[in-house]
């Protein structure tokens, strides 16, 4: 346990006096308390990592430093709990299986590469802050491949891909884009994306030549490698 932990614990177990012009929460379930807790600790793991102080998650929560000891223990405990909420990838779930599959294609696609953008810009931003040591969560791609293609079954015929693999497109597409290192100067609206998605850069399949010897490469007009 921290010196911090010990400090705040030691504060907290003889009383919990309120702080002038704090108001005492009303008393919670344990389980709802440990809830409300992470729900406070998670903006303020975002903006501070794990550097952030008892006495910010107290204040953020409205509680005595000494109900986050009682809560979770030590803080490690509770950044941990926290980043394991926030990385819960069942939101993101129950927000892709809410797209109507009837809506145009394009306006489903759009939803679909906003959601994925914004989760994987929600994962980069924790894991900058507390470190890539991130825990267990449900297998993620599997079912949201499912649930994509779900949502663009209406549309699997006219596919160049089969509905399962063109989710996979439109991940890598908003992994790409919410990578801050792969985009800056450069940046694609949500718009720019789906309409890479659908089009593409030539608005139309086409075959792709590969070339087997350097002489097809030349006549093909790919440049030679010296």
């Amino acid at each position: 346990m921290d010196a911090e932990t010990v400090a705040a614990a030691r504060a907290g177990a003889g009383s919990e006096a309120d702080p002038p012009g704090r108001t005492r929460a009303q008393p919670l379930a344990p389980e709802d308390r440990k809830a409300m807790i992470i729900d406070a600790v998670i903006p303020l793991l975002v903006e501070h990592g794990r550097g952030v102080t008892s006495r910010q998650i107290a204040d953020a929560a409205g509680i005595a430093e000494g109900t986050i000891w009682r809560a979770f223990g030590d803080k490690e405990t509770l950044v941990r709990a926290a980043v394991e909420k926030y990385l819960d990838p069942e939101p993101l779930r129950d927000a892709l299986r809410a797209i109507d599959p009837a809506l145009p294609i394009e306006n489903k696609v759009r939803a679909i590469v906003y959601l994925l953008r914004e989760r994987f810009r929600s994962v980069m931003s924790i894991m900058a802050v507390v470190g890539h040591e991130r825990p267990p969560v449900p297998q993620e791609r599997t079912e949201f491949a499912a649930i994509i293609a779900t949502i663009l079954a209406p549309e699997a015929d006219d596919l160049n891909w089969p509905p399962e693999r063109v989710a996979h497109i439109l991940r890598l597409i908003s992994f790409s884009s919410a990578f801050p290192a792969l985009n800056d100067g450069i940046e694609f609206s949500v718009d720019d994306l789906a309409r890479i998605a659908l089009v593409g850069v030539a608005g139309r399949p086409f075959a792709i030549y590969t070339p087997t010897t350097a002489a097809s490469a030349a006549q093909q007009g790919e440049p030679r490698c010296s």
